[in-house]
């Protein structure tokens, strides 16, 4: 039950990645409970919306939170799996960009720039970049990440 006692439907959902080949399709990797369910509770916001797509050679989960920002993650096949190579994240205030942040787990960099025009709209911003290194052993497989919800990208 949510806070307005309505039953709400609390059903993880995943991930099934299929490549096509001669015979017909072959399971690349897959992540059966991974997700939170579309009807979660948003709190005081609506709950993100979830958007898949490969585009060159590459896996991108998109968690769009409306004129909130978003977060992103970016996977590519290697080794038989798919392995986060990027996160990328916006933080927003309408149409005002206050923080973008920028992963790249392959070069081990981090990229975070913050609005530092206190009275844009839009359009105007002015970023101070900040770089830095990470630390990470290896990288995360898709097939492992329990909870996108859980992974904690500002550790980095």
């Amino acid at each position: 039950m949510n806070q307005f006692n309505k039953k709400v439907d609390r059903n993880r959902r995943g991930i099934i990645v299929l490549f096509k080949n001669a015979n017909g399709y072959e399971l690349a990797d897959k992540n059966l409970e991974c997700f939170s369910s579309e009807n979660e509770d948003g709190g005081v916001y609506f709950a993100p919306e979830l958007w898949i797509e490969i585009k060159n050679n590459k896996l991108y989960i998109h968690f769009g939170h409306g004129r909130y920002g978003y977060w992103e993650y970016t996977f590519r096949f290697q080794n038989s799996n798919f392995k986060l190579i990027g996160y990328d994240s916006s933080s927003n205030r309408g149409p005002v960009i206050l923080k973008e942040t920028s992963i790249n787990f392959l070069t081990k960099k981090k990229l975070v720039k913050e609005n530092t025009n206190e009275n844009a709209e839009g359009g105007d911003e002015i970023f101070k970049e900040t770089w830095n290194n990470i630390e990470i052993d290896s990288l995360i497989k898709l097939s492992e990440i329990k909870d996108f919800d859980e992974l904690e990208m500002y550790k980095y």
